[in-house]
């Protein structure tokens, strides 16, 4: 699948020709350079690898230094490998006019953190229940996990508390609102995962 790297610029809302209020995000896509160009002769394989969003050379390896001046670019925050039909050479810039209004994307990104939550946010248990009858610091507890003599032990995969966001997600078919190609950016419907100024993956 073809696609660029994007970032989250934030979230917005448009109204459609009905006059319905439609939630949106907004998204920086682009322009990508060329950095790699795999093939199936040296690399088992054929893709094309993007650099998005400029880095400076004090923050950048000596080695990824000389990848990047390979391709004739500045040094790049964020590379992703996508598989584009096309013929791409080193160098070669990718930008947003890859996307039409009206076409579905799959976006993926890292999700918010949240940090250690509990049974209730992490994972939608209702608490023990009532408050009666002396369960004042019961309401938001995970309850009885099962375990007696046999098993003797805890099943793995138990839903328990624990660290929670942070991971990768990928959100499939959000169709593209608006392309605005001067800025390079593109209005897709619906919400996408990370923060403000998060990396984005979009694929078509």
């Amino acid at each position: 699948m073809s696609g660029l790297i994007g970032k989250k610029i934030g979230m917005t809302s448009i109204f459609d020709e009905n006059g319905k209020n439609i939630p949106c995000t907004v998204i920086q896509a682009g322009p990508c350079v060329v950095t790699q160009v795999r093939t199936e002769e040296v690399d088992g394989y054929s893709a094309i690898q993007l650099g998005f969003d400029d880095k400076s050379d004090k923050n950048t390896t000596k080695a990824l230094q000389g990848h990047f001046a390979k391709a004739g670019t500045t040094s790049k925050k964020k590379v992703v490998e996508f598989s584009f039909e096309e013929e791409l050479n080193l160098g070669d810039t990718v930008g947003v006019d890859l996307f039409v209004e009206g076409e579905f994307v799959d976006i993926s990104g890292i999700s918010k953190g949240k940090g250690f939550q509990g049974v209730v946010k992490r994972h939608g248990f209702g608490g023990v229940g009532q408050a009666t009858h002396g369960q004042h610091n019961r309401l938001r507890a995970p309850g009885s996990i099962g375990a007696a003599s046999y098993p003797a032990r805890v099943f793995k995969g138990m839903r328990m508390a624990g660290r929670m966001g942070g991971d990768k997600v990928k959100v499939e078919n959000l169709r593209v609102l608006k392309v605005v190609a001067d800025k390079n950016l593109i209005v897709v419907k619906g919400c996408v995962p990370g923060a403000k100024n998060s990396y984005l993956t979009i694929e078509k």
